[in-house]
């Protein structure tokens, strides 16, 4: 009888454990302790787009200026050149949010600093530069995940490349976008 109840215990803890850590990935449950926090550089991404720079950059800005809704963004507050935004991303079974401040500053760079969700930290930036009428988008990045070894393994195994894996996605949904609009323009010019 004993094995049983220690049976059910293990299997109560086994269940709250995983679900808290679903809760922390999904950006539900925020815990910001700077407990042993390893900071981890995201890898710089490059996007070479055949479109000029403002266009790149109104796709860009477009969600958080009240110019085009997105899907999985909730703008919460908004200046002149700076937002407070909640992102919604599709992260294998889950959906994660994160609350970030956005600072644009057309037409050459957006800043992204975490406020709230699954890491403590994280700054990211688009960088645009323009040459001969195209556009290049490089985004980089850090993230700073706590408790030590474990936040480290996490952090290089799996929140780093899901990261990744999401700004290339979506660089490469601008990149779609600003080529069709660009190729739209020029096919109007006389």
């Amino acid at each position: 009888m004993a094995w049983i109840a220690v049976g059910v215990l293990a299997a109560i803890l086994v269940a709250g454990g995983a679900t808290m850590f679903l809760l922390f990935a999904m950006g539900r449950l925020g815990l910001d302790l700077d407990w042993g926090r390893s900071l981890h550089q995201l890898r710089p991404i490059e996007v070479e787009i055949d479109a000029p720079r403002e266009l790149v950059f109104e796709i860009l800005e477009a969600p958080y200026v009240g110019r085009a809704p997105a899907e999985g963004i909730e703008v919460l507050a908004r200046g002149e050149d700076m937002v407070v935004a909640s992102h919604l991303t599709k992260v294998h079974f889950y959906t994660a949010r994160t609350v970030e401040v956005i600072q644009l500053e057309r037409p050459e760079r957006i800043r992204f600093r975490h406020l709230h969700g699954p890491v403590p930290h994280a700054v990211e930036a688009f960088e645009l530069t323009e040459e001969d009428g195209g556009t290049t988008i490089r985004y980089f990045g850090e993230l700073g995940i706590d408790f030590f070894a474990l936040g480290r393994l996490a952090g290089r195994r799996w929140v780093v490349p899901q990261w990744e894996r999401v700004v290339r996605g979506h660089l490469e949904e601008v990149r779609e976008r600003a080529e069709a609009r660009a190729e739209r323009a020029r096919s109007r010019e006389p």
